[in-house]
């Protein structure tokens, strides 16, 4: 079911001042239009995105979909070789996670088809099968694949930087406190997330 943000801002608002006027800052929630629309590339992107700032992200990204005829897919991936990978700017070690992931989509174990059925653990459980992607990858794909509203990624540093900053606290926020916190913005913390990512003008690396 579609996150209804209208609800999912109002909702957040009358529980917590502080993302409300994070809300009233930043306007509508820009989540949908980050949003992929084919699994596969979300992974792809997912993996891409590692330990990279937002433009090296992109443009690394950018460049990938581009090798493999604008749209990757597995039969795209096994097409090109290793080198011509990482003269696109994938390291070896992300090289190697993307081939894990084809193979894994090419032997059955593990469908993207089925995911949408599972439950939010079950995606994570299913996903970090896969050499490579932790749990902050599924949680991505989570978000802005799956489109499911109450994901909350505390290990994300953006996301506990800016919680920090937009609650004045002196060190940077423990999970517990962060999970803590973010009890009252259920059942939205997707919606929550954002508006704290968008607190940091750094939105565009969760694409």
């Amino acid at each position: 079911m579609p996150i209804d943000y209208t609800k999912a801002r109002r909702t957040i608002a009358r529980r917590d001042s502080v993302l409300g006027d994070l809300m009233r800052r930043h306007g509508a929630c820009g989540l949908v239009d980050s949003q992929h629309t084919d699994p596969f590339q979300a992974l792809v992107h997912a993996i891409v995105s590692q330990q990279l700032s937002t433009k090296a992200a992109a443009t690394i990204a950018s460049r990938v979909d581009g090798l493999l005829g604008g749209l990757p897919t597995p039969a795209r991936v096994a097409a090109v070789s290793d080198v011509q990978l990482r003269t696109v700017g994938l390291s070896g070690q992300k090289v190697g996670y993307l081939r894990d992931l084809c193979r894994r989509l090419e032997d059955g174990s593990l469908r993207l088809d089925t995911l949408d059925d599972m439950t939010d653990e079950g995606v994570i459980a299913a996903l970090t099968s896969v050499k490579g992607i932790g749990r902050w990858t599924a949680e991505m794909f989570l978000m802005f694949r799956l489109h499911r509203p109450d994901v909350f990624p505390v290990g994300d540093l953006g996301i506990v930087k800016a919680i920090k900053v937009a609650y004045g606290l002196r060190a940077l926020p423990t999970p517990t406190r962060m999970l803590r916190l973010g009890e009252a913005w259920r059942p939205y913390r997707s919606v929550a997330c954002w508006y704290l990512w968008a607190s940091l003008d750094n939105v565009q690396t969760r694409k």
